[in-house]
């Protein structure tokens, strides 16, 4: 039963077909069913030739009285012979006549046999007619669909150079200012755009006129598109939104085109809206080879810089754009008169972080006992789109796990999965497990003992990702400044991991380290250490910046960077980012070697529990510091 339902459900083949296989397979069915239409119905002409009798023994039949009527067609030469005793539904018997047939009409008199003449020279015109019909009924509806598909062409034809922004006369975002958080200076800002829309003589009363152009700037994620509808839905004026990748084709002129029909619409539904969104698909850079410049993408920059703010004014249009790269963008575009406005969208304090969590958690089940707070101080650098991807994620694992309310377990679960990946299956106690809990061990605890350095949230040996073993720092404060003595921390505390495994295991048994969500370790450390030499001015060589920050980032991955010091200078760079790195390599290594016991107390216990948390690790160290401390006062005393 089941298969023949499969057999019913499943789509027939032929309507994958194209358009000439289905009229060449429509063109062959005609062949069969037209003979059925006219009347030579195969199924009907077999039944037929059991149902028949020869002119002989009609004849023979009449004779004996046993025929009750016949009907006798001269077209067709048959004759529709009805036997006595036959039932009225019974089927006539056919019986094929001669061309002349007057010794059956004489008989047929003789026996007072009731007979007729009938024509079927009617209904045969009407069935070739109707043939023909059905063959002129094919070929009209062939020529309409190539008459169809010709139209659809030359339409796109027309319509390739029009613009696919997408109109909205009133736009229905479901998107308000209330549903943005995080962002405050930058709400602030465009909250003054909707007002010059609603009530702009409040501000043209005192000479201000309204800006042309605002420029949402920020990390992916921070919520640029998002302020956007929310503009859009409070302003309730025509919206116009489309990406910078829309204007541009392979096509010369095209892009030019579609810039000028979205101003020319914007125009007739003024006062209105348009959303640009990653207009550095469009408004990169003229005259630069980097970042595939082209003469097509230049011309639809150029057309777009004249209708923002050309000859001929556009008064009632503001145009919002959005993007991450703001240093590839035209300097003309920038200028006050075009994007009068860049606001920056960046990733969200404390507060904002609190207040984000806020907005997201309200249509989710939370239990009671879950800070938001809590939350909000262990996700320092989440942007909003972090933030609410990390509480989905709990409510999923909620889901998953049968709870009614999503818990603190399923926070911290959803938090290490978005930051370093799916759990893994946790390692069997073997040497391998051993040297990871030793490697994650150290970074805990120098992070831990070293001056400036961030609390630990948690150490694991549960695999995530790539990462085999993790150790978790939450910061007690933002990050905006970061002074030396921090970054050396950071520096020490990443590479107390490999340091620990030359103290306990041998330089010999050194390994690469269980993985670190922002790269490979020696690779972080080493950028880090650049940083300070030669943009920070953290080095003995002093306060220079040997390397500009709007550097492409591509050239200086690929070794192409072009530098304005000599090799001399670089030797120094060298030596100087050597030096950072061995210094904070040997303050962990002495960290380590002059509290190696706790070291391998704090690893029996991590093999054991799988996870420490950071609480629970401090006090273990608190208390091993507190009776060292005791020993030593004790030892002091003897002596």
């Amino acid at each position: 039963m089941e298969n023949l339902q499969k057999k019913v459900q499943k789509k027939p083949s032929f309507l994958k077909l194209p358009h000439r296989t289905i009229l060449a397979s429509i063109a062959s069915a005609s062949f069969i069913v037209c003979p059925i239409i006219i009347g030579i119905n195969p199924v009907a002409a077999q039944k037929n030739e059991a149902n028949t009798l020869s002119y002989s023994k009609l004849i023979e039949k009449t004779q004996q009285g046993q025929v009750k009527k016949v009907k006798i067609d001269e077209v067709e030469q048959v004759a529709q012979v009805y036997l006595v005793g036959n039932k009225p539904e019974d089927p006539p018997i056919r019986v094929k006549l001669l061309a002349q047939n007057p010794e059956l009409i004489n008989i047929l008199k003789k026996q007072n046999v009731e007979f007729e003449e009938v024509s079927s020279a009617g209904n045969r015109a009407a069935q070739v007619f109707l043939f023909n019909m059905m063959w002129v009924l094919l070929l009209v509806s062939l020529a309409l669909l190539l008459i169809r598909r010709s139209a659809n062409a030359s339409n796109q034809a027309m319509n390739f150079g029009k613009s696919r922004a997408k109109f909205q006369m009133e736009a229905k975002t479901g998107v308000k200012f209330d549903d943005v958080a995080g962002v405050k200076e930058a709400k602030e800002e465009l909250e003054e755009v909707v007002t010059f829309l609603k009530q702009p003589e409040k501000f043209t009363a005192v000479g201000a006129r309204i800006p042309k152009g605002v420029l949402l700037v920020g990390p992916p994620g921070t919520g640029k598109t998002l302020l956007a509808k929310a503009i859009a839905g409070e302003a309730g004026v025509p919206f116009f939104s489309m990406s910078g990748s829309e204007f541009v084709e392979m096509f010369v002129g095209v892009g030019a085109s579609r810039v000028r029909d979205l101003f020319k619409k914007a125009k007739e539904n003024a006062p209105c809206l348009i959303f640009i969104d990653e207009i550095d698909a469009v408004g990169r850079q003229r005259g630069v080879g980097i970042g595939g410049g082209n003469d097509e993408r230049e011309q639809t920059l150029n057309q777009l810089l004249t209708e923002m703010d050309g000859f001929e004014g556009n008064t009632g249009i503001i145009i919002i754009a959005a993007t991450n790269r703001p240093d590839v963008l035209d300097s003309a575009l920038l200028r006050p008169g075009r994007f009068d406005r860049q606001v920056i969208v960046d990733v969200p304090d404390l507060k904002g972080r609190l207040d984000i969590l806020t907005v997201h958690a309200q249509n989710k089940k939370i239990d009671p006992s879950v800070s938001l707070e809590a939350i909000a101080r262990r996700t320092a650098g989440f942007t909003g789109a972090d933030l609410a991807n990390l509480l989905n994620e709990a409510a999923i694992l909620t889901a998953r796990r049968r709870k009614e309310a999503i818990t603190d377990l399923e926070i911290n679960d959803a938090t290490d999965r978005v930051v370093a990946g799916m759990e893994g299956t946790p390692l069997l106690d073997s040497k391998k497990k051993r040297i990871i809990a030793y490697h994650e061990v150290g970074k805990a605890l120098v992070g831990t003992l070293i001056e400036k350095h961030d609390p630990v949230q948690k150490v694991t040996l549960i695999p995530r990702g790539q990462s085999l073993g993790l150790t978790w720092f939450a910061p007690n404060d933002e990050h905006f400044l970061m002074s030396r003595l921090q970054l050396l921390a950071i520096i020490t505390a990443i590479l107390a991991g490999r340091a620990t495994e030359e103290v306990v295991f041998g330089a010999k048994e050194i390994t690469s380290g269980g993985g670190k969500p922002e790269g490979r370790e020696i690779e972080y450390v080493t950028s880090i250490a650049r940083d300070m030499v030669t943009m920070y001015g953290m080095s003995d060589i002093g306060q220079f910046s040997l390397e500009p920050p709007n550097q492409e980032t591509f050239m200086r991955r690929n070794g192409m960077s072009k530098t304005d010091y000599s090799e001399v200078i670089s030797a120094k760079i060298d030596h100087a980012i050597r030096d950072i790195i061995m210094q904070c390599y040997e303050t962990g290594k002495n960290l380590i070697t002059n509290n190696r016991k706790l070291v391998d107390h704090l690893v029996e216990i991590l093999i054991e529990e799988e996870t420490i948390d950071g609480d629970k690790f401090r006090q273990i160290v608190g208390e091993y510091c507190t009776i060292a401390e005791e020993k030593l006062t004790m030892n002091l005393v003897r002596s």
